[in-house]
């Protein structure tokens, strides 16, 4: 029996898979795992990387060696999408700080930005303060 040890890259232990022969297809090894960890095809994809050399492995096809080790990530179907917005900084304004979103949404200025901080923070301690933090004594402890 030959093996493939993996683990996902949020985990600290590898687990196994084993199979017949000098190596696995990565189709083979993505539905192995699949199976062992209970993960539906639907819901997301993996993205299997060699562990020694960083390599990903993106062709079905691909033969992986008995005795690898590789990390698994789980990504959604359609892939990653980029973010919505993209932000454009003009270099001759760097002093001033300022950024200007490429999409046609608001901008928010930095004091918009402070006041909205600062009134969070007042109904946050407020909060606290009437549901009894307010009369701790910190020099009972």
């Amino acid at each position: 029996m030959s093996c493939v040890h993996y683990k996902f890259s949020s985990k600290l232990d590898y687990n196994t898979v084993t199979f017949d022969g000098l190596h696995i297809t990565l189709a083979e090894l993505k539905r192995q795992i699949m199976g062992r960890e209970r993960l539906k095809a639907t819901d997301c994809d993996l993205q299997i990387t060699n562990a020694q050399t960083r390599e990903e492995y993106t062709d079905e096809e691909v033969h992986i060696p008995k005795h690898s080790s590789v990390i698994v990530r789980r990504t959604p179907i359609g892939g990653v999408k980029p973010a919505g917005r993209t932000f454009i900084v003009d270099r001759s304004d760097m002093a001033a700080g300022s950024s200007r979103p490429t999409d046609s949404s608001p901008s928010v200025s930095l004091a918009q930005l402070s006041k909205v901080l600062s009134l969070s923070l007042c109904v946050c301690v407020y909060g606290l303060w009437e549901s009894g933090w307010g009369s701790f004594n910190f020099n009972s402890i």
